[in-house]
């Protein structure tokens, strides 16, 4: 892990397409802007996770690909 200091209105450069910048220092709360491609996914670490477990649940579901086939077969 890269750990940095910086203050406000001060950033970092990451892959030379992302900035993260401090937009503010408040009892205890730091605010960051996030400036990248529109092409990147950007997501706070708990909806990262959220999102990480509900796709391994969805990947254990089990598939029924009878009932699948009926829905697409055309009536005769």
């Amino acid at each position: 892990m890269l750990i940095l200091s910086r203050k406000e209105e001060e950033s970092i450069i990451i892959d030379n397409n992302i900035e993260i910048k401090i937009l503010e220092i408040e009892d205890g709360k730091v605010k960051l802007g996030i400036e990248a491609p529109k092409d990147i996914d950007i997501f706070r670490k708990e909806i990262y996770l959220s999102i990480k477990q509900e796709n391994i649940e969805a990947a254990k579901t089990k598939i029924d690909l009878e009932k699948i086939s009926k829905l697409f077969k055309k009536d005769s």
